[in-house]
């Protein structure tokens, strides 16, 4: 069951917009209770359309057909103004700053059948379901890698590759051709990532995030041989479409 817990932060979508992402975050403050309460400050002009507490209690800020204000500057597979298309969705957990900690089962369970309610309704396909830190990796950490990304895609919400090799750390590619390929993978996913170039801070803050969402045991920024592994897995299942 939903509770109704209205924001007053929310606008029209453009005209024509489909809504083809969902994007989980993590509330990033000390209690549900602030995070709530900012969500739906007139003055702090941020919300989300979704709040999936600790508990798995989920309350409903903003109408999906209306745009939230949870994304900030981001892009994903050539779109930048993520609000205009996507769904968001706030899960309550302290993140980095106050003391990250590993998300309920009660929690992870609500957080699934939420997304699948929403993907009944919208076309969003399994590539669209992103962490903030995909869409905005150098600003974004949530909702981090302590999130069961394998769990929900299991059950059918978004994209995890299977039966991938664990090939470890070593093996890191720091010359221009490897990290040519590294670049040209990531951008395949969605990700925003200059086609050439070494490994330049930019490209450790996606190869972060791509490690969050697919890669939580080795989260280091760097292109090791276990992250492309994942990468090309994830490419490969992404395609070009």
């Amino acid at each position: 069951m939903i509770r109704e817990l209205p924001s007053p932060n929310h606008d029209e979508r453009p005209p024509g917009t489909s809504i083809d992402i969902i994007m989980l975050h993590y509330t990033g403050m000390r209690s549900a209770a602030e995070a709530i309460e900012r969500l739906r400050d007139p003055a702090a002009l941020v919300s989300s359309h979704y709040v999936v507490d600790e508990d798995g209690t989920v309350l409903r800020l903003v109408a999906e057909d209306r745009r939230a204000w949870h994304a900030g500057v981001s892009f994903w597979r050539g779109h930048t103004g993520l609000n205009d298309r996507s769904i968001g969705i706030e899960i309550v957990n302290p993140g980095h700053e106050w003391g990250y900690r590993d998300f309920p089962a009660l929690q992870m369970a609500s957080v699934c059948d939420l997304c699948l309610s929403i993907l009944s309704r919208w076309p969003v396909p399994a590539r669209n379901v992103v962490a903030h830190s995909d869409v905005a990796p150098d600003r974004k950490q949530d909702p981090g890698e302590r999130f069961d990304w394998r769990g929900l895609a299991e059950n059918g919400v978004g994209l995890w590759p299977e039966g991938v090799a664990d090939l470890g750390t070593g093996g890191v590619v720091r010359d221009a051709a490897g990290l040519r390929a590294v670049r040209a993978a990531l951008a395949v996913v969605g990700y925003q990532v200059a086609p050439e170039g070494g490994l330049d801070p930019a490209l450790a803050g996606v190869l972060r995030a791509f490690q969050r969402h697919w890669r939580a045991e080795a989260v280091t920024g760097q292109a090791d041989a276990g992250t492309r592994a994942r990468l090309r897995a994830v490419a490969e299942r992404v395609g070009g479409g």
